[in-house]
């Protein structure tokens, strides 16, 4: 690191906007990343400072009425996020590994808080002795640079249908149901809602493609924010509905939920966390029932689900890949469509949390320069990443597609990005 470079990170931001011109776009992102990492790093020592403080307080914390009370009065932190602060402190002791974990910089401040909820409240159907291999796995979602909120709640809410109790899930209990519609004083109307996973599923289906941004008819991107869109959507939805009412028509069939499931979890699940594989080595998929919009679906609802539904047969090799076997035409069939959710779950590009419904089936190898339209020539971006993969104007460099051994989708970065060029595995191959 330069002398500049190290003084931009450990020095004070006062008169830094001015100099900062000095530096190339590499040491930019270099200083980004460095004090990212100092910023992680001072955290977990306040929240070690504090909560040894909470155990030996002083008049002064005494006086303020707990330690997370103190540190706002002595900061610019509000009460909530000094109390937050303490709590995390002493929620970590028992937890030794997600402490050490977050002590080292490689846990944020946010998952550690998800994590120790879950070890604190686990499921009621897990097992005790399988509390250190579900740690594992939630740090495993929690650490690296390709974590992500959305991946460590993934895991966690996998977790929770994995062990099962004969309760019903908060997330399918439609008993907690509530839909609220009141008119204002100004004429207009208020929807406030709360509904249980499959009910959202629908509701998110039905809206998904109402609620696209849609170019202006001189070409000119979508102004309408995203809630705009959604309700614009929503009305649209309720139109649909109504002008088919008037017709007599009961609306047609249903409308469809996918769900994918392992046939081996749906027969054998209780244990499939904590359990190692038939080889011995701990599995990294937690196959249990997933939706597209909402994620992973407890194993009783999927076989509710499976006893009045249509069902579109995926066939799977050893790693969980679909197969297909219809090479012959450019474009993506219903089926292939199909295979391509099971094993992708939506925009497959690293770092990427675009929905299915949202995405493009990608040729790896162009069509026009013989790429089949098969399974391992495939896979889905959504309509930002695939205009990347095409070389999107002004980007320096080109990623590349490969199919591993996995027979799943492994993405190589230019050597703009990654001068090793390593292989990144698709976004939604959690590594665990």
């Amino acid at each position: 690191m330069s002398v500049l470079l190290s003084d931009v990170v450990s020095g004070s931001a006062v008169g830094l906007r001015g100099r900062l011109w000095r530096l190339s776009a590499a040491e930019l992102r270099a200083a980004a990343v460095e004090a990212s990492a100092e910023i992680l790093r001072l955290e977990a020592v306040r929240v070690a400072v504090v909560d040894e403080l909470s155990m030996r307080p002083d008049d002064q914390v005494i006086a303020s009425r707990g330690v997370g009370s103190w540190l706002a009065a002595n900061t610019m932190l509000q009460v909530r996020d000094g109390k937050k602060i303490a709590a995390l402190g002493a929620a970590l002791r028992p937890f030794p590994a997600v402490a050490a974990r977050f002590d080292c910089g490689d846990c944020s401040f946010d998952h550690a808080v998800l994590i120790v909820a879950f070890c604190e409240s686990p499921p009621k159907g897990m097992p005790e002795e399988a509390l250190p291999r579900c740690i594992d796995l939630l740090l495993a979602a929690a650490s690296g640079v390709e974590a992500t909120t959305t991946k460590v709640r993934h895991v966690i809410a996998t977790l929770e249908r994995v062990f099962e109790s004969d309760e019903i899930p908060p997330a399918e209990d439609v008993d907690l149901n509530e839909l609220r519609i009141a008119s204002t004083l100004n004429g207009r109307v208020v929807v406030r809602g709360d509904f249980d996973a499959l009910t959202g599923e629908m509701l998110l289906s039905a809206l998904s493609n109402l609620t696209m941004p849609t170019p202006a008819p001189d070409g000119t991107p979508d102004a309408r924010s995203a809630a705009k869109r959604t309700a614009d959507g929503f009305t649209e939805l309720i139109r649909r509905y109504l002008d088919c009412a008037k017709t007599g028509s009961d609306g047609g069939q249903r409308p469809h939920v996918n769900v994918h499931i392992n046939a081996r979890d749906l027969a054998e699940h209780r244990a499939c966390a904590a359990a190692p594989s038939d080889g011995g080595e701990p599995r990294s998929d937690l196959d249990v029932g997933h939706m597209p919009w909402l994620g992973p679906l407890s194993v009783s609802q999927t076989r509710l689900l499976g006893c009045d539904c249509f069902l579109s047969t995926v066939l799977l090799d050893a790693h969980g890949a679909p197969l297909d076997a219809r090479p012959g035409k450019r474009l993506v069939n219903a089926e292939q469509r199909v295979a391509l959710i099971a094993r992708d779950k939506g925009c497959a590009f690293p770092g990427c949390t675009c929905v299915p419904a949202w995405t493009d089936a990608h040729h790896i190898r162009h069509w026009a320069n013989g790429g089949p339209t098969v399974m391992n020539n495939l896979v889905l971006l959504c309509r930002s990443h695939h205009r990347l993969m095409h070389r999107k104007a002004g980007f320096v460099g080109k990623w590349e597609i490969r199919m591993g051994v996995d027979n799943k989708p492994w993405f190589i970065p230019p050597p703009s990005i990654d001068p090793g060029q390593h292989p990144r595995p698709a976004n939604t191959t959690f590594k665990t």
